[in-house]
């Protein structure tokens, strides 16, 4: 009897998959925001993350806010792995153009955040000028879409 690819490396696939793609894009926005654009801090960029679950508490809640904000940021990039993984495993497309598959995804999750996830979490947030959003865009696609399609295996269905 066949187990589940997902039960087995499948799954351990999605979560080394988002370890990276979190790993990276946290440490994107640390060196880019924090300290080449010098806008925050490393901390006050996680307590944005807890505050998305807590509201403006969380930016009085200190360390383990932060903590907080950090676990909801690998949570979101289990959660864009595991879509990856469920959507793609059916077509040959992403196994063939990888770079083109991370990019588009990229593009995608940038999309699904920005557009749709942050403005309902943060209410009354300004659009971000085209200088920002392209920045955003990049960084989301090196950092998150190009990790995900190149470690996540596709086009095998589970069976």
């Amino acid at each position: 009897m066949k187990t589940s690819k997902f039960a087995g490396s499948g799954f351990r696939t999605v979560v080394w998959a988002a370890f990276v793609a979190g790993s990276l894009d946290i440490m994107a926005a640390f060196v880019v925001y924090a300290i080449i654009l010098d806008k925050t801090t490393p901390v006050q960029i996680l307590l944005s993350i807890a505050s998305g679950v807590f509201g403006k508490g969380a930016y009085e809640g200190g360390n383990m806010m932060a903590v907080y904000g950090l676990l909801f940021h690998f949570l979101i990039a289990l959660a864009f792995a595991l879509l990856y993984f469920l959507i793609y495993q059916y077509t040959v497309f992403p196994g063939k153009h990888k770079l083109l598959s991370g990019i588009i995804y990229g593009i995608f999750i940038w999309v699904v955040m920005n557009r749709i996830v942050l403005p309902i979490a943060f209410s009354g947030m300004p659009a971000a000028s085209w200088d920002a959003a392209l920045l955003g865009i990049a960084i989301v696609i090196l950092a998150v879409g190009l990790p995900i399609a190149y470690i996540i295996p596709t086009g095998q269905r589970i069976p």
